[in-house]
């Protein structure tokens, strides 16, 4: 191991628990112990995640948040004995590990709450909501502090939890604490002062209205939290370690208004003075932890942080509020394990806190410590899997209903909380596999099927492979889908798969020759409108890795291609313009709120121009005609480029072959989630 992550592998000690190294997995949806939103049970497939993550040298590891009563069914955790029964029969195959579990609890989302159209009919049509309310019991999931309106669904006012709700949730989490203890648990963490999720709507001054003993001064709003880790540490002892998920300041300029890196603004949620005291309040408490990053609902992008965020993007202030508190603090956001040795060498942070590189890569912490640095699979940050809830205007959540029952899933490695789906068996006869493309989804296949220990060959039409991914990833912030493209060429290599470049393949049928199985991995191709002067737009690839469009350059069509693209023209100082169809930028759902909303506010901040239910009529030499939805007069826009932003479409080769397998965009346009677990549905039945 290179020495300067040597100080990721000092132990340490939360209370009189003693954790090996310094890494710790925090919690994400979909990872819980006890389920996720279904009714609460012990989670096996979760329990084979989080023990493989703790046998691959995890220090800490926290399951999924879990609310302590379920979200369907409306049943009190402690109210289920056989799970806490199944909990602790599992807990000594984990601690064989040397790893430490604190499972992390929580009172619910409050107006956070992800709410999709179901749910928003549940809300407006009482005989449909109370028909159904005891199964979902929507009214008391949204439940906040205060009348405010929900993150997804504004249009909709969370209704004022009552004194005695919040008794019932404080022994709650008291009475499930002990049973995770008697369990053999390690610790508990408290969600949460956090990103705006119920607790942390309580101690937020502008979501919390009440005139009680829970509202109005610091005291008051810091109450509801106070009292869980008092309840807890009365039941379970104060030797019974209870971790604290922490956000040092919110990053939030409003009710649906984050702010972004470099923007000034007031702050209307906690701001750093605040924090200062409040962390402080929260030790003397009896909190022995501080699990911290930044940001809320409103601002998404600073707890869960897109490929756009900086790397690192919390620690300034997570360094900041270690100051004032005497208890360990964590820090996550994207964080290197670099700069994060290098901060727990120097006291500024205690441990490095990681989420969704450990569903990227099982293996990644090993291959710190044998020195394979290079091997090891990057997170882009993408969320098309782990955490795709996704909105744009007037929408509530428009996750399907599969992605929202089964988060932490993974874009890259498919086994990833579907390890009994995804698995690879060897072939039964070895074959020769044809693949014709070589972006990712042919390589990819590639990988499946050498794996199992069949021979692919990859024909590739241009002299290098990565497809239309290496346009993707030549924008400036995309460093780590750069390192993705590495990591391919590097995996090629290592299981010695013929690639045969600049070779393109017109008809799969002149394979059948030589090869036992031909797949198609051809992509997909721009959308043509039929606009006077359309042949006049450029393309992606032409726009970032072609000669200098010149300054000012509109982008017909407002979806994630076009905002990334036009972000990163700002970056490197041009003046991009933007004309979309809808009614908001990133419409199609399947983006990530953290992702979508960062792209709309920071080309907000940025002051480039959006033109929302507006399209191009007509591009000429140097000017667009843009008319605005209804029919209204079109106007000017002088401009040295256009791009062709309006999508894609699959572009299989000879659709109509029979014997021939597709994947990827080829066969239906998607994300690099569709185009992976694509390869890995195909090459697993060959």
């Amino acid at each position: 191991m290179n020495e300067k992550y040597s100080p990721l592998f000092t132990p340490w000690k939360i209370g009189n628990v003693e954790i090996k190294n310094r890494i710790v997995q925090v919690s994400m949806g979909g990872t819980s112990l006890f389920g996720w939103l279904e009714p609460c049970h012990f989670d096996r497939e979760a329990a084979y995640h989080i023990l493989n993550r703790a046998q691959n040298n995890v220090g800490l590891v926290l399951p999924g948040m879990q609310c302590v009563r379920d979200t369907m069914g409306r049943r009190w955790l402690y109210q289920n004995k056989k799970m806490f029964k199944d909990l602790a029969e599992w807990m000594p195959e984990f601690h064989k590990t040397g790893a430490k579990l604190f499972i992390q609890l929580a009172g619910g989302f409050g107006r956070s709450m992800a709410i999709n159209q179901m749910m928003v009919d549940m809300l407006k049509k009482k005989p449909f909501g109370a028909a159904a309310k005891p199964f979902l019991d929507v009214e008391y999931s949204c439940a906040s502090a205060s009348e405010t309106p929900n993150r997804w669904y504004p249009e909709l006012n969370s209704r004022p939890l009552t004194v005695e709700e919040i008794h019932e949730m404080v022994e709650a989490f008291a009475k499930t604490a002990k049973m995770c203890k008697d369990a053999g648990v390690d610790g508990v963490e408290i969600h949460a002062v956090h990103e705006g999720y119920l607790l942390d709507q309580f101690t937020i001054a502008n979501m919390n209205h009440r005139t009680d003993e829970y509202g109005g001064s610091f005291e008051n709003r810091y109450r509801f939290p106070v009292e869980i880790v008092q309840a807890i540490k009365r039941e379970c002892g104060p030797d019974f370690p209870v971790a604290l998920r922490y956000s040092v300041v919110s990053k939030t300029k409003g009710f649906g208004q984050g702010a972004v890196p470099g923007e000034e603004f007031e702050e209307f949620g906690r701001d750093m003075a605040e924090s200062e005291k409040a962390i402080k309040y929260l030790e003397e408490a009896g909190y022995d932890m501080f699990n911290c990053d930044n940001g809320t609902y409103d601002a998404w992008y600073w707890a869960h942080p897109p490929v756009y965020m900086p790397a690192n993007c919390n620690l300034a202030e997570v360094e900041h509020i270690k100051n004032f508190t005497t208890r360990p603090v964590v820090c996550a956001g994207k964080m290197t394990p670099e700069v994060a040795a290098a901060e727990i060498a120097a006291g500024k942070i205690d441990a490095m806190g990681v989420a969704r590189q450990n569903l990227v890569d099982p293996e990644w912490v090993n291959k710190i410590i044998e020195d394979r640095i290079e091997d090891i699979k990057p997170c882009i940050n993408c969320h098309n899997a782990c955490f795709s809830f996704s909105k744009s205007k007037g929408t509530p959540n428009m996750q399907s209903l599969d992605d929202s029952l089964h988060l932490a899933r993974c874009a890259l490695t498919p086994s990833t909380m579907q390890h009994n789906k995804y698995k690879l068996v060897p072939a039964k006869k070895a074959k020769k596999v044809a693949i014709i493309g070589g972006g990712i989804g042919g390589m990819e296949s590639a990988l499946v099927l050498a794996k199992r220990g069949h021979k692919p060959v990859i024909f590739e039409k241009s002299d290098r492979l990565g497809g239309i991914y290496v346009t993707a990833a030549a924008m400036s912030f995309k460093e780590a889908d750069k390192q993705l493209l590495a990591w391919y060429e590097r995996e090629m290599k290592k299981y010695d798969i013929e690639v045969r470049f600049n070779m393109e393949i017109n008809s799969p049928a002149t394979l059948k020759r030589e090869f036992d199985e031909i797949i198609v991995c051809t992509g997909a191709v721009p959308k043509t409108l039929p606009v006077k002067g359309f042949n006049k737009t450029i393309n992606f690839t032409q726009l970032l890795l072609g000669e200098d469009p010149g300054d000012k350059i509109v982008f017909f069509g407002g979806g994630q291609s076009s905002c990334e693209a036009a972000y990163e023209m700002v970056l490197q100082g041009k003046h991009p313009i933007i004309v979309e169809f809808a009614n908001d930028l990133i419409v199609t759902p399947g983006t990530c709120l953290a992702n979508s909303s960062f792209l709309r506010e920071m080309l907000a901040f940025k002051k480039v121009p959006v033109y929302l239910e507006h399209t191009i009529t007509e591009i000429g030499d140097g000017y667009v005609m843009v008319a605005p939805k209804g029919g209204k007069e079109a106007f000017k826009i002088e401009c040295d480029a256009v791009v062709n932003g309006i999508g894609f479409v699959p572009a299989p080769i000879a659709p109509n072959e029979k014997g021939v397998k597709r994947v990827g965009t080829c066969e239906k346009w998607g994300n690099l989630r569709n185009v992976i677990w694509s390869a890995w549905d195909v090459c697993m039945k060959i």
